[in-house]
């Protein structure tokens, strides 16, 4: 997808004919919110990623693909990182799934 996440979201709504007082009801915000999601002027709350799945329908891990790669992407502009980091950023999700192998979960700040 070469749209940002905000214009997803927009492109959703508007393919399910739903208005953004509609969305944003079943995302718990309220529509200015979610105006300034659709227009980047405001970053989505990746704990309404459910919700948003629920509102549409999607499988939730194509739906956090959509977010995070959007998040990366936009750090990895922010900063000018070379593409070679998304390989290293690889490279070390297999490190932390082989340690979380040997020694149980490691659980990281967002996570209860």
């Amino acid at each position: 997808m070469k749209a940002t996440f905000g214009e997803y979201i927009r492109k959703l709504r508007k393919s399910h004919r739903l208005t953004l007082t509609q969305l944003a009801f079943q995302l718990d915000l309220d529509s200015a919110n979610l105006s300034k999601i659709e227009n980047g002027k405001r970053e989505f709350d990746e704990k309404r990623l459910e919700k948003l799945a629920t509102a549409f329908n999607l499988d939730i891990e194509q739906l956090k693909t959509e977010y995070f790669a959007d998040q990366f992407a936009k750090k990895m502009y922010q900063y000018n990182c070379s593409p070679e980091t998304l390989i290293v950023a690889e490279e070390k999700i297999n490190y932390l799934k082989s340690i979380n192998t040997k020694q149980g979960k490691i659980k990281f700040e967002n996570e209860k």
